[in-house]
């Protein structure tokens, strides 16, 4: 069960890895609320507002993922 769980991920990953290089314009990074920071002799990239949407659709497949495995 476990290994199977594992290769899933590792194939989204995959896909997901391959969309972002190869897919265009991508708006992952660019959202309101990522905050970008830039001075003469510093930056800093925090990207707020994509790691919530990116915890939230993660959260959202697991949900389901647990609902209709059993």
């Amino acid at each position: 069960m476990m290994g199977k769980v594992l290769i899933i991920v590792g194939v989204l990953l995959i896909l997901a890895g391959l969309f972002i290089t190869y897919g265009g314009h991508s708006w992952l990074g660019k959202l309101p609320g990522d905050f970008n920071i830039e001075r003469k002799n510093f930056r800093l990239y925090f990207p707020l507002a994509t790691s919530v949407l990116l915890s939230v659709i993660i959260s959202i497949l697991l949900y389901l993922y647990q609902k209709f495995s059993r």
